[in-house]
């Protein structure tokens, strides 16, 4: 399947493996494994890179078979997760990036395009999740206060 924006084809991502079950060599205990998802979301990490870290750190390939929860879902259970979801928020600290270096740079014709793209990906991500209830329904888009989310 083509990209969006692309002509291009690209490369598909990683795959998880084709079975859920819990490797026997994984020592955490569930209630184990969620302590850790909130200790390191006190800390100020989001919930990929707490996915990253437990991953890397402490040998969990993932999360959702030993728990049967996913860690955002953790999150929300205890009340800890963001009011902005981390992809949306990423896409906004790029817009703000971008915008920085127009600023500077006016004729970088890319760098223009790039904006256009990134506040198309901002648009479909808010009316998705306004359609999931994870935004409110009057939350806006708007560019010139967009720096206050993202600060």
């Amino acid at each position: 399947m083509a990209r969006m924006y692309s002509g291009k084809k690209g490369k598909s991502g990683s795959k998880k493996p084709a079975r859920k079950v819990k490797p026997t060599w994984i020592s955490y205990k569930p209630k184990e494994v969620e302590l850790l998802v909130l200790k390191l979301a006190k800390d100020g990490k989001t919930a990929s890179q707490i996915g990253l870290l437990l991953r890397d750190a402490y040998g969990i390939p993932s999360v959702k078979v030993i728990t049967g929860k996913s860690i955002s879902e953790m999150l929300k259970d205890k009340g800890v997760s963001k009011e902005i979801p981390e992809d949306l928020m990423a896409l906004l600290k790029k817009n703000i990036n971008v915008r920085k270096h127009l600023e500077i740079n006016k004729k970088d014709e890319v760098a223009k395009r790039g904006l256009i793209l990134t506040e198309s990906k901002i648009k479909r991500l808010v009316k998705y999740y306004k359609g999931k209830k994870v935004l409110p329904q009057d939350w806006k888009y708007d560019a010139k206060s967009i720096r206050l989310y993202a600060e």
